[in-house]
């Protein structure tokens, strides 16, 4: 159980260390990825479900290195998986070294602590090399111009806490290239103004099947008060809409078909639930399910809902509608 738990709890949207945080209480299942940068590091995929899924589209590559020594060094960075000209920073952490020190989405790693980085694992070796409050120094380049910066590592913080760091007090996400199942909503912007509640699940997932009449129990209680609860998948809609009728999902569906919304999250384990607030800012993000939590997600959804909601947003007044010039009258003859 060690090991599936250390799986489940590695989240990949950081360069540092896998996470090793192992919960016996809460069911998760991991999404089918590959640990990029470290060939040959990937732990074993779990057993698959008696009818796997199509693999869902690979996450861009993110460093990471072995886990299990203390204080591990982080710099917090999601990278594609490099050139021959550097390594593109494709996401930045909240609040981690890298957006301390400067750093920006779409710049170019060249070298690492003087080391040449032309792979996200060459920027992995460079950082486990160093220690917790070592200042590396970072040359890049931004849109065209070379330019160093210095970062300093901090401790790299466990995969849930990363998660929330990024997300909490942020707005959510705008969902990016999904279809609406039925009359569900198609982007969270439709959605300011009520309390949202997102889970992210997927058919073979057999805690989100657990979840789910949970889920319909609260769209039903607190509905009414303002609470609107939307499955995010990256099934077919096919897939999804059966799923759905047979697990009696009482709530809108949304389909992520090629996982880009996801990734916008950062989902690498199912279920993944975000609270949303009624101004669309990301309040709390609960992994996997825990039947032993639902007293304290009420309690949260409760606190949410009786928050006072933002003023609609203005309507801008119609454009002047210029007079029609007046009729010529005919010369007379």
């Amino acid at each position: 159980m060690g090991q599936a738990n250390e799986m489940t709890r590695a989240f990949l949207r950081a360069a540092g260390f896998a996470a090793t945080v192992a919960i016996a209480t809460i069911s998760i299942t991991p999404l089918p990825r590959a640990h990029a940068g470290e060939p040959g590091t990937a732990p074993a995929a779990p057993a698959p479900p008696a009818s796997p899924p199509p693999a869902p589209t690979p996450a861009p590559s993110v460093a990471v290195v072995p886990a299990g020594l203390p204080a591990a060094p982080w710099l917090g960075v999601q990278m594609d998986s490099g050139s021959d000209i550097g390594v593109t920073v494709e996401h930045v952490v909240r609040g981690s070294p890298a957006e301390k020190a400067g750093v920006r989405t779409g710049d170019r790693l060249i070298t690492v602590d003087g080391t040449k980085t032309l792979a996200a694992s060459q920027v992995t070796r460079a950082v486990g090399q160093r220690k917790v409050g070592d200042s590396i120094a970072v040359e890049l380049e931004r849109r065209g111009a070379p330019t160093t910066i210095t970062v300093i590592l901090a401790a790299r913080p466990a995969g849930d806490d990363i998660l929330k760091m990024d997300l909490v007090g942020a707005p959510a996400p705008a969902w990016t290239k999904v279809s609406a199942l039925g009359g569900a909503p198609s982007s969270i912007a439709q959605l300011r103004g009520r309390v949202v509640l997102v889970d992210f699940w997927a058919s073979w997932c057999g805690p989100c099947r657990m979840l789910a009449p949970r889920l319909s129990a609260l769209k039903e209680k607190f509905g009414a008060q303002g609470l609107t609860v939307v499955g995010i998948t990256t099934d077919d809609a096919e897939k999804a809409a059966v799923f759905a009728e047979k697990h009696q999902m009482r709530y809108g569906i949304v389909v992520d078909k090629d996982g880009d919304t996801s990734r916008a999250y950062g989902v690498s384990a199912l279920p993944t639930m975000l609270l949303i607030d009624k101004k669309g800012v990301v309040r709390d993000v609960l992994i996997g399910y825990d039947p032993t939590g639902d007293a304290r997600l009420e309690a949260s959804l409760k606190t949410l809902l009786a928050e006072t909601a933002p003023p609609p947003a203005p309507i801008p007044p119609p454009a002047a509608i210029p007079p029609a010039p007046a009729a010529q009258r005919p010369p007379a003859r």
